[in-house]
């Protein structure tokens, strides 16, 4: 439950630090239970896995890693559940140690986009702080960086939990990037000034038409840089990718609590019994995206053709 309520309340949040905290978690529950017998401990590993399942339903990473892991024991040929357990242990090791690469691979990938003297924006936090390392959309800005690309960063705040200002900021001027924070609300003042060039956030979930589920305030983010004429990319590893979605319309979006927008501080920022809409995700349709970019390079649209060539 500790686990659980540590992924659903955002201590560990970024679908790819999910899976990685999902997939060490079910081997932490596991170790309490290398005494049972093999069989036992399986059908404990599918039952907690299911629980773990639960606790964010947009991050498809959650899911992946939980069936990553369930499939690598289904594989093993085990005497006794301690082995088992060592199995599930080393999956999680595993899928930890691919997401560093991964997230490397896409800021390789990624930092050809960045020229001297851009400004680029991002929405949220898909930086080292939601990853194992790196990030998804933060990696390209690193990678620039160490190559001695100068350019700024313009992180949107990110209402109502503020992970632009609080992390993305905090990541970025840590690092030595010349960051700016902005109101998300200002995005568009700022494009129509042209001090903006490029736009990178991350993914939650993207369905096979390239259709995309991100934090909230990234589709708005999109209109309006595609209003603006100013590239939009996603970025992503693989296993973000959602095949057994069509289109963004069946990716569930999650509904937070009201008390996220209702108060800041410690303190009523909205009467109590006005009501609110909470929803942690938003979905960018494909055609607003330029490109998808992956540990194996920038997938372009048409996106339907470019998944299934990148899955055949």
């Amino acid at each position: 439950e500790e686990i659980f309520d540590a992924i659903r309340r955002l201590v560990v949040r970024g679908a790819p630090a999910i899976g990685c905290a999902a997939a060490y978690g079910l081997a932490a529950i596991m170790q309490a239970h290398v005494d049972k017998t093999p069989a036992q401990f399986m059908e404990l590993v599918h039952e907690n896995a299911a629980f773990l399942n639960t606790s964010r339903p947009t991050a498809v990473n959650l899911s992946w890693a939980l069936k990553r892991c369930e499939a690598r024991l289904q594989a093993v040929k085990a005497g006794d559940s301690m082995e088992l357990w060592h199995a599930l242990w080393q999956e999680a090791d595993a899928i930890l140690n691919e997401d560093i690469a991964m997230c490397r691979r896409i800021g390789e990938f990624g930092a050809e986009l960045i020229q001297d003297g851009c400004t680029v924006l991002t929405h949220c936090n898909a930086g080292a702080l939601a990853t194992g390392d790196y990030g998804t959309a933060l990696s390209p800005m690193y990678v620039a960086h160490e190559k001695g690309v100068r350019f700024n960063v313009l992180a949107d705040e990110t209402r109502p939990l503020l992970q632009g200002s609080r992390l993305t900021a905090w990541e970025l001027h840590r690092a030595g990037i010349n960051v700016h924070v902005i109101c998300d609300n200002m995005a568009g003042w700022m494009m129509k000034q042209k001090k903006v060039d490029l736009v990178i956030v991350g993914a939650d979930r993207i369905a096979a038409n390239g259709d995309t589920a991100n934090k909230i305030g990234t589709y708005s983010v999109a209109v309006l840089a595609h209003a603006h004429g100013i590239p939009f990319y996603v970025a992503a590893p693989y296993s973000t990718i959602d095949r057994s979605l069509p289109d963004g319309s069946g990716i569930p979006i999650e509904e937070r609590a009201r008390e996220e927008i209702t108060h800041a501080w410690g303190r009523a920022t909205a009467p109590d019994d006005v009501p609110v809409f909470n929803p942690a995700f938003d979905v960018t349709p494909h055609h607003l995206i330029r490109g998808i970019i992956t540990q194996n390079g920038i997938l372009r649209p048409p996106f339907e053709q470019a998944i299934a060539e990148l899955f055949a």
